[in-house]
């Protein structure tokens, strides 16, 4: 009785189309996702967990990686593929296992704020539905996929399901137990008639989000078995939300980065989910992870952190990515949005990389900067990232809801060159604040390179020239801002993609 119960709260739960993030989104996505546990996937799962209302979260699966991996228990010695790692720490029976109870800790801590958080935005996923997703999957060693695991067979099972919507997989370890599930799809179905149509279902099914590659698995089984599955690989972008981020971000956006603000907006008085949320000297220490010194003072001063300074969330970058802003990003990679830019990798057109040829201009430096497609958005991600934290403990008069921004034309026109552009958006807000309008563009995205004068920029009426020399089929990006007036505003966006004629 107990699981019918919990079946159908959990239907019930993902009919409601509403979320917080200002959009009307008719759709959430589908995404699972893979871990290995580091201090930083941990940080990421507390935020991920404040906006489960946003996509459809199917699987929650532990994982290892050249950095964590539990052994076998019979004390066999492993040595790492990746030559930095294995340089590092030689051969090792285990290596900062965290183990495969930390998610479930972290849901039951969920649950302690879930009415709440249900006060502000519909769709939060029950706990129990939570419990159900989280399973354990190839974590022996780092790459091992040689044996079918409850994890790879969970996302297997998902992969050949009837639903036809992409499934985002989120890669914040290695990508070992997918690529398991995805050796296990082929050893059953290559051998049968019905492997075409698998191999097409799977491959416009699976879409894979990585963050680096943290074992070898992607690279010596996926990309030659699997050459269709589309790939966002992220292995610069990601860093402005990773361990080096004082050297990344620019000076003036790091005050949202560091203990102040964590302290204020985070850490403390912000209910249980919050209470566990790891920042440098914090006095915390992760069983199994020696390395985990974080939360040691002299520690952190040691390498230039003061207390409660942001530590890292790396992987935040993969599930920003699902969450509808109004920007666009999930149509095309290379548009831009919170989960970074990146561009169709001439090489392959199922992968989307980042990389140093991927730059935006960084006004604080005046320099074209490979980090900057993810370091932009910091100051709104951070404010959005501390009213989620208020949705915990405050009610919903007391706390901020993002504005609901639209377009009064299409996303999408054409115009000819020399001919004026005229654009109109309209927003409300919640909680009645007065809002903010800007228009801008979004110069390194269009193809067109041409830059244009936008009169009425902060109006909700604007309107601008095409440039002369714009070529049929040429785009220029115009994004809408809205930003409300509270002390922590919450901004969202509409795109306009105007097209040379």
């Amino acid at each position: 009785m107990k699981k019918c119960v919990l079946c159908i709260l959990t239907f019930l739960c993902f009919l409601i189309p509403e979320s917080g993030n200002g959009q009307n989104n008719s759709a959430k996505k589908r995404t699972i996702v893979t871990t290995d546990g580091e201090v930083d996937d941990v940080d990421t799962f507390i935020r991920l967990l404040l906006y489960a209302n946003e996509f459809n979260i199917e699987g929650l699966i532990y994982s290892s990686s050249q950095w964590h991996y539990k052994g076998d228990g019979k004390g066999t010695l492993f040595t790492s593929e990746m030559e930095n790692t294995a340089k590092r720490y030689g051969k090792r029976a285990d290596l900062r296992w965290p183990g495969t109870t930390w998610m479930q800790e972290y849901i039951n801590k969920y649950a302690l704020v879930y009415n709440n958080l249900t006060i502000h935005a519909k769709g939060y996923p029950i706990p129990e539905y939570l419990q159900s997703i989280v399973k354990v999957g190839n974590i022996d060693f780092e790459g091992e996929m040689a044996k079918n695991t409850d994890g790879s067979d969970f996302i297997k099972k998902i992969l050949l399901d009837n639903n036809p919507e992409p499934v985002y997989l989120q890669i914040w370890g290695g990508t070992n137990t997918v690529a398991r599930a995805l050796k296990s799809i082929e050893e059953e179905y290559k051998p049968t008639k019905d492997w075409e149509s698998v191999y097409k279902k799977v491959s416009q099914k699976a879409i894979i989000y990585a963050v680096l590659d943290q074992d070898a698995t992607y690279q010596k089984y996926i990309a030659k078995n699997w050459k269709e599955i589309r790939v966002l690989y992220n292995s610069d972008q990601f860093w402005s939300f990773a361990y080096p981020w004082p050297k990344v971000v620019p000076t003036e956006l790091q005050p949202y980065l560091r203990g102040d603000w964590f302290a204020k907006n985070i850490r403390f008085n912000h209910g249980a989910l919050l209470d566990g949320y790891y920042l440098w000297g914090d006095g915390r220490q992760i069983e199994g992870d020696p390395e985990h010194t974080h939360g040691n003072m002299e520690e952190a001063k040691k390498y230039g952190f003061t207390q409660y300074d942001f530590i890292s969330e790396g992987d935040s970058p993969a599930f920003l990515y699902l969450v509808d802003v109004g920007l666009r990003s999930l149509e095309n990679g290379s548009y831009g949005g919170w989960g970074g830019r990146m561009v169709q990798s001439k090489s392959n057109p199922f992968r989307w990389e980042d990389g140093k040829h991927v730059t935006d201009f960084n006004p604080f430096t005046k320099t074209d900067d490979a980090a900057y497609p993810q370091t932009r958005w910091i100051d709104v991600i951070q404010n959005d990232f501390a009213v989620r934290a208020d949705w915990c403990v405050k009610s919903y008069k007391d706390a901020n809801h993002p504005p609901l921004v639209k377009l009064n034309h299409q996303q999408n026109l054409t115009a000819k060159p020399g001919s004026i552009v005229k654009l109109s958006g309209d927003a409300s807000d919640p909680d009645g604040d007065k809002l903010l309008y800007h228009w801008w563009q979004y110069e390194e995205v269009g193809t067109c390179k041409s830059k244009v004068a936008i009169q009425g920029a902060t109006d909700k009426t604007s309107q601008f020239k095409m440039p002369e020399n714009i070529l049929k089929g040429e785009t220029i990006h115009i994004i809408l801002e809205v930003k409300d007036s509270q002390a922590k505003s919450l901004t969202r966006y509409q795109r306009v993609i105007i097209t040379g004629q």
